[in-house]
C-alpha cells in the first residue's frame, strides 16, 4: 500500500496520509511518497484546493522512530531532512490553496507538515505540539520561521522553547487554526472553508499565496540554514544523547504520549 494516496472530489484533491498502523508517523517511504504525490499534482487539471488529512486516529505522530534513529550523526541529518524540507516546500508552492485537516493529534514534523499547508482546520480536542526542544533539538524542518510567521514571534517561541502541547481550541484561539470544528462534524467543516476557496479564482489565489509567504518570510532560506546549523550542533550534545536514547526505549516511542 502506498503511504501517501490521492483521492479526487471534483476540483478537491485529497492528499491522504495512509500509514495509521504507525499513527501516520513520518519515515522517508511516506516522505518520498508525499513528494510524488504533490508532484502528480503539480501537473493536473481542474484542481482549485488541496486538503492534506490523515487517516486513522490521527494526523501525524511526528517523525517516525526508526527514522529518527538515523538523525543522530550529521550525514543522516542533512539527507533525511532535505527529503522533508523538500516535500514540504514543493506542498507550500503549489499554485492553489492547500487545507490540513487535523484531527487526533498534529506533532514535530506532523505539525510542521500542518504550517506548510497555507490554513488549518482543527479538531478542537487535537493535540498539537512541536516537542522538539524536550528532545534536545529544535524544529528543523520549517516549523521555527512557519510558525513565527503565522502567530509572532513571542507565542512562537513560548510554544517551542516549552515544548508545548495545546489543543485545537487554543490553537484557534492563537490563530494557528484557521477554524475549529468538534471532531464529529471536522469533514464538515473542513468542507466548508474549501467551498470558499473555489468560490473564489484560481488564479487569484495562486498568486495571493505566494505574494503573502514572500512578505511574511522574507529571509525564509536563511531561516531553513539557521535550522540546520541548529540542529547540527543540538545532536552532538549530551541532553540530546540522553533524550535520544530514553525515547528509542520507550514503549511505544511513535505514540502522541512519548512525545509529550
Amino acid at each position: 500500500m502506498t503511504p501517501v494516496r490521492i483521492e479526487r472530489e471534483g476540483p478537491v484533491a485529497h492528499l491522504v496520509l495512509a500509514r495509521p498502523q504507525r499513527r501516520n508517523a513520518l519515515d522517508e517511504e511516506l516522505i518520498e511518497g508525499l513528494d510524488n504525490a504533490v508532484g502528480e499534482l503539480e501537473g493536473a487539471t481542474g484542481i482549485g484546493a488541496v486538503v492534506v488529512r490523515g487517516e486513522g486516529p490521527g494526523f501525524s505522530a511526528g517523525i517516525d522512530a526508526s527514522t529518527l534513529a538515523r538523525l543522530a550523526s550529521p550525514e543522516g541529518l542533512q539527507q533525511i531532512r532535505g527529503a522533508f524540507v523538500t516535500a514540504y516546500e514543493r506542498l507550500e508552492r503549489l499554485p492553489v490553496p492547500t487545507v490540513a485537516s487535523v484531527h487526533g493529534w498534529a506533532i514535530g514534523a506532523g505539525f510542521e507538515l500542518a504550517l506548510a499547508c497555507d490554513l488549518r482546520v482543527v479538531a478542537g480536542d487535537a493535540t498539537l505540539g512541536l516537542p522538539e526542544t524536550r528532545m534536545g533539538v529544535v524544529p528543523d524542518v520549517g516549523g521555527t520561521g512557519r510558525l513565527a510567521a503565522l502567530i509572532g514571534a513571542g507565542r512562537a517561541k513560548e510554544l517551542i522553547l516549552t515544548s508545548a502541547m495545546i489543543d485545537g481550541a487554543r490553537a484557534g484561539r492563537l490563530g494557528i487554526a484557521n477554524r475549529v470544528a468538534p471532531a464529529a462534524k471536522l469533514a464538515a467543516a473542513t468542507c466548508g472553508l474549501v467551498d470558499e476557496l473555489l468560490a473564489c479564482s484560481a488564479t487569484a489565489n495562486g498568486l495571493a499565496k505566494r505574494i503573502i509567504d514572500q512578505a511574511a518570510r522574507p529571509m525564509w532560506n536563511d531561516t531553513l540554514d539557521a535550522e540546520l546549523d541548529a540542529q547540527l550542533q543540538c545532536i552532538q550534545t549530551p541532553e540530546f544523547a540522553d533524550a535520544y536514547r530514553r525515547f528509542l526505549a520507550a514503549p511505544g516511542a511513535n505514540s502522541p504520549q512519548a512525545r509529550r
